[in-house]
């Protein structure tokens, strides 16, 4: 009687001794974060890895993640927001300029002249949508939405004046900065910014439209010797981004662990990635400058002619939302209301 007793407490005491490393296993949730930078660029280095860190230690290890980078799960980045959606992946940063159409009021950001410091407008960016779009994101998760700091034009032959840019064939990054290019003079090139260092090198575009931030990985710098910006606080265009999670992949999680994701979004998260955005311009712009190539910033009156050649693009996304039954010039208004907040 008494062997049969110890026996039985021997394999309840296995159990309750296994029982703590099984729990601890079923707890760990791993999820897949897929983007389409190299791993060294500014957001997925300054901003996505250290997200990462703290999401990581805030759960104790219970969240671990895997990060793909430079569409290493397959797809082109216009995939990135369906792969999201859909559930191929459980995160992902992606433009949100690369689907057209489908964020029609976020869209408002990327009009000229709108964007600051990378900062700034990413948190007047995050904080609009919130008001204006968040139905645009239905169906998933917004971890937060940013925006990069002035973009400017990197190109071959020197832009020092408007006129330099008639016929220039120039990748845009978005349906906005597309027709912005066009009312410009330009030939417009639409390419994922992936494609962009190939694209200069065979000639396929003489320029480029990208942030200074970017320009490193993509090694620009090299491929290109003239870079031109604006006077004033206002860039001419920015482009617009998503950090999104698969909304049944966070509904999934234990109450606890999506708290650390909240803790994790929004606001504060639309300025750490702002921030990545404007120390990266800092670097992008040093390395141009010990290279040696040349740095042009226009005066304000060849600014201003510039401003005045880009006003149909605002006019027209005025006059497009405006048919489709949205208070265009409202939205407009209210974008350049929240970015002066944050100036």
């Amino acid at each position: 009687m008494k062997r049969r007793t110890f026996l039985a407490g021997a394999a309840a005491g296995g159990v309750a001794l296994a029982a703590p490393a099984l729990v601890r296993a079923q707890e760990v949730t791993t999820l897949r974060l897929h983007q389409f930078l190299p791993a060294q660029a500014t957001i997925p280095a300054l901003a996505i890895a250290p997200w990462v860190e703290r999401v990581e230690a805030a759960s104790a290890g219970r969240l671990r993640f895997e990060l793909y980078p430079a569409m290493q799960l397959g797809g082109a980045p216009a995939d990135l927001y369906d792969q999201a959606r859909d559930g191929v992946v459980d995160l992902v940063w992606t433009v949100l300029g690369y689907t057209p159409g489908r964020f029609p009021r976020a869209e408002v950001f990327e009009l000229p002249w709108m964007v600051t410091r990378g900062e700034a407008t990413s948190v007047a960016f995050h904080k609009f949508v919130a008001a204006h779009a968040m139905d645009e994101f239905a169906g998933v998760r917004l971890l937060c939405a940013h925006a990069h700091g002035p973009g400017l034009f990197h190109s071959k032959d020197p832009i020092t004046r408007l006129e330099d840019l008639k016929g220039m064939k120039v990748r845009g990054g978005s349906r906005i900065i597309n027709d912005l290019l066009a009312q410009l003079g330009a030939e417009p090139v639409g390419l994922p910014v992936p494609q962009v260092p190939e694209a200069l090198s065979t000639g396929v575009i003489n320029a480029t439209t990208v942030p200074w931030e970017v320009t490193p990985s993509l090694k620009i710098a090299e491929l290109v010797r003239n870079h031109t910006g604006f006077a004033g606080q206002h860039g001419l265009y920015t482009q617009t981004f998503g950090f999104i999670m698969n909304l049944e992949r966070y509904d999934s999680l234990p109450v606890d662990l999506q708290a650390i994701i909240d803790a994790n979004s929004g606001v504060e998260t639309a300025r750490a990635f702002g921030a990545a955005m404007d120390a990266g311009d800092a670097t992008g712009r040093r390395i141009a400058e010990e290279a040696g190539n040349s740095i042009v910033t226009l005066d304000a009156d060849e600014t201003a002619r510039w401003k005045a050649a880009s006003q149909p693009t605002i006019d027209r996304w005025v006059a497009d939302m405006q048919a489709a039954g949205a208070d265009g010039a409202g939205l407009y208004e209210a974008a350049l209301a929240a970015v002066t907040a944050e100036a």
